[in-house]
């Protein structure tokens, strides 16, 4: 039992001794300012690349200009198709946009003839 006291004594008086605390080597401003300089450039030549490399460099900044691929073109006539008694299209089938097909998509589905005035209007349409 004296053993047990004497153990767990000098283990109370050794651990409020400070531990060893491991040599930390100085970093000197020209190294950090390397560091960072070093970074900046990386990050730059990542935005470079970036910058060469994204698909939509030559695209219109506005997505509802974008012109319809043959699928969409002929479902987009389709539509026009089904108004044929009141209106017909004013301009070549390949200059439609993905607004205009959202808009005879939208005539379809809530028959309103406010969209077909604002194809009339932009000339995508014209009356019979």
């Amino acid at each position: 039992m004296e053993i047990l006291l004497r153990g767990i004594l000098d283990k109370l008086l050794k651990g409020k001794e400070p531990s060893p605390q491991p040599a930390v080597k100085p970093i000197s401003q020209a190294d950090v300012e390397a560091l960072v300089e070093a970074k900046i450039r990386e990050h730059a030549a990542t935005l470079e690349y970036t910058k060469k490399d994204s698909p939509g460099q030559n695209q219109p900044a506005d997505q509802d200009d974008y012109t319809l691929t043959p699928k969409q073109i002929e479902y987009a006539l389709s539509l026009i198709d089904r108004i044929k008694n009141e209106f017909e299209l004013a301009i070549n089938p390949s200059t439609l946009t993905i607004k205009d097909l959202n808009r005879l998509i939208a005539y379809n589905r809530y028959k309103n003839k406010g969209t077909l005035v604002n194809l009339v209007k932009k000339g995508v349409l014209k009356n019979k």
